[in-house]
Formats: structure tokens, sequence, C-alpha cells
């Protein structure tokens, strides 16, 4: 069978649709609907995001793996995100990354077994002041030190 929006989400992607003046250019909030949905962005969601978008898989599958925000493959209950641009690299980011594989027994772009954190470097996450930093799910935790961290996968188990 293959998937589609429930009728709510299918609501919310004809108001999306409708803020804006040319229907692409509601590609990257409809995205999210299809990711809040369908949980990640696999084939079938792409397929049927550029169906509803009239647009082909190859442009959708290009927006989507342009976007570290989006996820191709399912993720554990918390992605961690660890910001390594510039500011963040020379206040730490790579000290921050290695302490997280480590602790997590995970690599970039793994999921621990139990399903409970995925580990990702991303590109700016806009809170150079505060370096280094990371966001989990929503939520971000910055001047980051190895005992923050601890303390934040703590609360997060």
């Amino acid at each position: 069978m293959a998937i589609e929006f429930s009728p709510e989400t299918y609501r919310k992607f004809e108001e999306t649709v409708a803020r804006y003046p040319k229907k692409e250019a509601a590609m990257l909030p409809v995205l999210s609907l299809a990711q809040q949905e369908f949980d990640h962005l696999g084939s079938e969601a792409i397929e049927y995001v550029a169906k509803l978008m009239g647009q082909s898989p190859a442009r959708v599958y290009g927006v989507v793996s342009f976007y570290t925000m989006y996820n191709m493959k399912p993720i554990g209950r918390h992605h961690i995100q660890v910001c390594r641009t510039l500011p963040c690299a020379l206040s730490g980011a790579e000290k921050v990354t290695s302490f997280l594989k480590i602790t997590l027994g995970i690599d970039c772009g793994q999921t621990t077994p139990d399903g409970r954190f995925t580990l990702s470097e991303v590109e700016c996450l806009a809170s150079c002041g505060t370096a280094p930093m990371m966001q989990v799910n929503d939520d971000y935790y910055e001047n980051l030190t190895e005992e923050k961290i601890n303390e934040i996968l703590e609360r997060l188990k």
C-alpha cells in the first residue's frame, strides 16, 4: 500500500501551499509535514511529496539530501546534532563529537542499538556565541563540556 497523508496532515498541506505564491515555494514546510507524518523521508515519502508538489522525485530528493534537518532513514528517539562550523570547531566541537562517539558507542550517522540516540554532525545552528553547541531534537545545548554532555544524556535516558 502506498503511503499518504492522514486527512489532518493533508489539510495542513493544503493550508501550507495556499500561503505561497507558487506551490514549489512551499517545498520545505511540506517536507517537514511529511517527515512528521512518516517519521523520515524514504523513497516512498519522496515520491509522494513529488506527486503532491508537481515535481520530479529527483528534484525533491535533491532538496531532502541538501538539508540536514531532513532524515532519509529512521533515526533514534533523540537526534543529537553537533555543529561543526568554524566558531564551534574553534571552541571544541571535534572534542564534543569524539566524546559523544565514545560515550554512545556509535559513529556519526549511526543510531545506538536501543534506538535512543542518533549522532550527526551538521552545519551552522546559529549559536556561534555559545559554542561549542549541539541540538537534540528541537532543543539547543550550548557552552558544552563533558560534564554538561553527561548530564544531558542522563536526562534523556
